[in-house]
């Protein structure tokens, strides 16, 4: 988003705007607020982001504009603007949005002190970072910069899987669907803009697509999150694919592998809490007790759950 922040205001744009489930909102409206006489436009699907993400939007000053659909629905509507009113548009289908997002395979290399990893397993909701990462690598291995091919996973919850489903099909069809509800709100979309770049990245890099339950996912996040790494629940189902393609011998033991993970857990304290309510493996519920400090003691001496 830095990029195209950049490059819109490079351009004299006056209006940047965007179609988001949170989080490419919250980066807009961040950037748009840093340059002058440039306003932030976001359009959200309804009661369908959290909280904290809508309130980054908000507190940044952008127009923020909840509408009563989904966020493909937001898509559609959004991608007519820019023929009816001057606006950049800042979804992931800009390619300039594609520049800035491919150095996040680039930064990674860097990182592991320029050994190229195995594999990239990335989430999928519009699968701009499929696309972009892809794009990256496929760049730095043209000029030379590497001569390892690392593999990518593409991997989606089962309530919002077409691009698994394409995949299944051979990428013969481009599946389309109403995503379901899912704990993963950021990738809960149906129709990927970015479907058919992602399509070259994965035939390319010898790619696979993999879907997980919301169960696996939300074990796989607060696996992690006891750990110490705070992702969100979209984050979480890469996390669930690599261990699934580790299970099933896709991914091998000793493979280096980047996960992706694309927002912080704080944003979905709802589903957090919800899930360490559940009884599920890893959950760790608050336990109540009076204000003294014998039932404090009592409970300290309490055996683990």
């Amino acid at each position: 988003m830095t990029v195209g922040v950049s490059w819109a205001k490079h351009l004299g744009c006056t209006e940047v705007v965007c179609a988001s489930t949170g989080d490419t909102s919250a980066a807009l409206a961040a950037y748009a607020a840093e340059v002058p006489g440039l306003r932030g436009v976001v359009l959200l699907p309804d009661a369908k982001i959290t909280g904290e993400q809508l309130s980054q939007a908000l507190h940044a000053g952008a127009l923020t504009l909840a509408l009563a659909t989904d966020f493909d629905g937001c898509m559609r509507i959004v991608a007519e603007l820019p023929s009816r009113r001057p606006v950049y548009l800042l979804n992931s289908k800009n390619p300039v949005r594609i520049e800035g997002q491919k150095s996040i395979g680039w930064e990674a290399i860097h990182d592991l002190g320029w050994e190229v990893p195995d594999w990239f397993v990335v989430p999928v909701g519009n699968a701009g970072n499929v696309s972009a990462i892809g794009k990256g690598l496929r760049e730095w291995l043209a000029a030379g910069v590497i001569e390892k091919k690392p593999r990518i996973a593409g991997i989606q919850a089962a309530a919002a899987d077409p691009f698994f489903q394409s995949y299944e099909t051979g990428f013969r069809e481009r599946v389309t669907r109403v995503a379901s509800e899912t704990a993963a709100s950021a990738i809960r979309i149906g129709a990927p803009v970015s479907h058919p770049k992602a399509v070259r990245e994965i035939q390319f890099f010898d790619g696979v697509v993999a879907r997980v339950t919301e169960e696996e996912l939300l074990d796989a996040g607060a696996l992690a999150n006891r750990n110490g790494l705070a992702i969100c629940p979209n984050s979480a189902v890469a996390l669930a694919g690599a261990m699934q393609l580790r299970r099933e011998g896709v991914i091998r033991k000793d493979d280096l592998v980047v996960v992706v993970a694309t927002a912080h857990a704080l944003k979905f304290s709802g589903s957090a809490i919800a899930y360490h309510d559940s009884g599920r493996p890893f959950a760790n519920p608050p336990r109540r007790a009076g204000a003294s400090v014998d039932e404090v003691l009592a409970a300290l001496a309490a055996p683990e759950a």
